[in-house]
């Protein structure tokens, strides 16, 4: 109630104003006139014109400042907002009140969040060092029985490195480090790290890349992408295509990556959702080991390395996945 009578003071006194002087003009004019009708109908017009003015003027820059749309570097700047009225002051109080308790949801959360991804990442840590001690200890054996374990430790090995890349994507920025990378070389690194899962799907690379090109790039994340992109075209090559070709091309001022398979396609109607998470679509009815992450995680990270994504793909055709490497900002021809 007492927000409200401040609020409203400026019109209480106008109204006074107008009663009073009305009064006054009709207590020293007893004749009745209709102009002294006319002229208390204009004073009492005028009087409003003047209390509107004076509200304009005192609430031009508040009104200005609401009517703007929110701005991510302008939050700080809408707690002064410069009224002079006391709904104006307690607005911007309330509102101060309720983004300080926002901003300290915030922090929490994001404390919580360094400490599970401080825990993924010692986590994973600790399950890496059983599984290279698991493939030391069967490196020397030959027996089929070996192959299937090596096969499932190398399996172990990427689903942990997917979950570990999942983690720190939302602390992207603290794990970048751009620097010119050898498009030849970190591809045939990446198929060389796949050589046992090229070689238990029958499925085999041909890298046709200039070495000569060279793009600016983060190379532990580029590998990762490299790798989602090799899981995924193996999968769906195997039993059905035995072959799996990277090239470089050229296209404007743009260097491209193309890794073209002859697998089975992804459907019309699923290509629209193959970047979205956890979306498997017919092919992962189909594929048991299918999460639905490979190819989100893989835009996602090329989104922050402002790397560009093009797919293609013709259902029992095969499917290609282009990734564009700005010349003037990522990649170069040497």
């Amino acid at each position: 109630m007492k927000l409200f009578l401040r609020d409203q003071m400026p019109l209480i006194v106008v109204n006074f104003f107008q009663i009073v002087l009305s009064s006054l003009i009709y207590h020293f004019d007893q004749s009745g006139k209709l102009e002294t009708e006319i002229y208390v109908v204009i004073l009492n017009i005028f009087l409003l014109l003047v209390y509107l003015g004076f509200r304009y003027f005192s609430l031009s820059s508040f009104f200005e400042r609401l009517s703007e749309p929110a701005r991510e570097d302008q939050l700080d700047e809408s707690f002064s907002l410069d009224s002079k009225t006391s709904l104006g002051k307690a607005l911007q109080e309330r509102l101060y009140g309720q983004y300080t308790l926002y901003q300290q949801d915030i922090l929490q959360y994001k404390q919580k969040l360094d400490r599970h991804t401080v825990f993924i990442n010692q986590w994973i840590h600790q399950m890496k060092t059983p599984l290279s001690v698991i493939d030391l200890t069967i490196q020397a054996e030959d027996e089929p029985i070996f192959d299937s374990i090596r096969d499932e430790v190398d399996r172990l090995k990427r689903g942990l490195e997917t979950v570990l890349y999942t983690s720190r994507l939302e602390l992207f920025e603290r794990d970048f480090h751009a620097e010119p990378v050898g498009l030849h070389q970190v591809v045939k690194q990446v198929v060389t790290d796949y050589r046992r899962f090229f070689i238990r799907n029958r499925v085999y690379p041909e890298i046709q890349i200039d070495e000569s090109i060279f793009i600016q790039s983060d190379h532990k994340w580029l590998c990762f992408v490299l790798g989602q992109l090799i899981t995924n075209s193996v999968r769906y090559s195997a039993g059905v295509s035995d072959k799996v070709i990277f090239s470089s091309f050229q296209r404007g001022k743009k260097v491209g990556l193309e890794i073209i398979d002859f697998g089975v396609g992804i459907p019309k109607q699923d290509k629209k959702k193959v970047f979205q998470p956890y979306f498997t679509g017919e092919n992962g009815r189909l594929y048991s080991e299918s999460t639905g992450m490979g190819l989100y995680l893989l835009d996602e990270v090329c989104k922050f390395l402002d790397h560009e994504v093009e797919l293609e793909s013709e259902q029992g055709k095969g499917t290609t996945i282009r990734l564009l490497f700005r010349e003037n900002i990522h990649s170069t021809y040497l």
